[in-house]
């Protein structure tokens, strides 16, 4: 087998389902938890470090016969603010678009500030995004900034 066809069975065709491309590899198993993935019954693929000429390397998840809500997927620009998601039919990419950061943030990430009443009491987090580019969030409660590298998920 000559190494173009070796590349292109890196990860298989999916026949319907949902592709999310473009993670970076750091990012990709928090991404896995994120989404819940440990807990579908579908078939899962999951690619890491593969190479990827604009990020060098990047992660990559295809569930098949699953097309997971926007708001959903939107969780995942958190960490991963540059994936791509390919909902596949008849493995035909149908759509792509970009994931977007939504300007509040409930329930997901957990605020640093020991203090904050989000960590004293029973109640949902609530961050502001202050910068989408970058992914700085900033508690509603306490005020305190979260910057991307430094995000905790609840």
């Amino acid at each position: 087998m000559n190494d173009t066809k070796k590349k292109e069975l890196a990860v298989a065709a999916l026949k319907n389902g949902t592709v999310i491309d473009h993670i970076p590899s750091d990012s990709l198993f928090k991404v896995v938890d994120l989404l819940g993935i440990k807990s579908i019954d579908n078939s899962v693929t999951i690619g890491f470090n593969l190479d990827s000429k604009k990020y060098g390397k990047k992660g990559i998840i295809k569930v098949a016969d699953v097309t997971f809500p926007d708001t959903t997927l939107n969780r995942i620009a958190i960490i991963a603010p540059h994936a791509v998601i390919n909902i596949i039919k008849d493995y035909e990419v149908v759509e792509k678009h970009k994931v977007t950061l939504a300007d509040n943030i409930y329930g997901i990430v957990k605020c640093s500030n020991p203090k904050c009443i989000t960590n004293n009491e029973p109640m949902r987090t609530h961050f502001h995004v202050i910068d989408h580019e970058n992914v700085v969030l900033k508690c509603h409660y306490c005020e305190r900034t979260e910057v991307k590298d430094k995000i905790t998920l609840k």
